[in-house]
């Protein structure tokens, strides 16, 4: 079974690929022989499809993930930005790269332009984040600001073979 991917150069993944990546997407740290085994192939077969997945722009890496919490960010908020012009776009988000504490940003459409996902330590760094920094950035006319009281799901997409 291949899944061809409407892309400019047709990128085809078949049901082994698809299944490496499941085991993967729920542990990125599980040994190449360990999914080798699972799925009945060599660890050289799983690594060889890996790098193909990685050429493909499929794969882009592995990271950690930490939590937050548990080094003292507290608050996790969202913040709608209103651009001055749309055409400032590149400009802002040149600039908001520059601020670490955003950990997201997305173009979006509907009332806001851009959408972000930043985590503070309390809300005094969040007050002292939205005053001096974002805010003060070239190109945003205003921001909105909801701070997040749990997050439920924070996962990668599933892969859903279709047949």
């Amino acid at each position: 079974m291949n899944y061809e991917i409407d892309k400019p150069e047709q990128l085809k993944i078949d049901k082994l690929d698809l299944q490496i990546l499941s085991i993967l997407i729920e542990d990125a740290r599980v040994p190449y022989t360990k999914i080798g085994e699972s799925l009945f192939v060599s660890a050289g077969t799983v690594h060889v499809r890996i790098k193909k997945m990685e050429q493909m722009g499929i794969v882009k890496g592995q990271q950690l993930i930490i939590d937050p919490l548990k080094l003292g960010y507290d608050i996790s908020a969202f913040i709608g930005i209103y651009l001055q012009q749309s055409s400032m776009y590149e400009e802002v988000v040149a600039q908001l790269k520059n601020i670490p504490e955003i950990v997201s940003l997305n173009y979006t459409t509907g009332i806001y332009s851009i959408f972000l996902k930043i985590i503070c330590r309390d809300t005094n760094h969040l007050k002292d984040l939205l005053h001096d920094k974002i805010q003060n950035v070239k190109g945003i006319q205003r921001t909105e600001t909801f701070i997040s009281l749990e997050e439920r799901i924070n996962r990668q997409i599933k892969l859903i073979a279709t047949e």
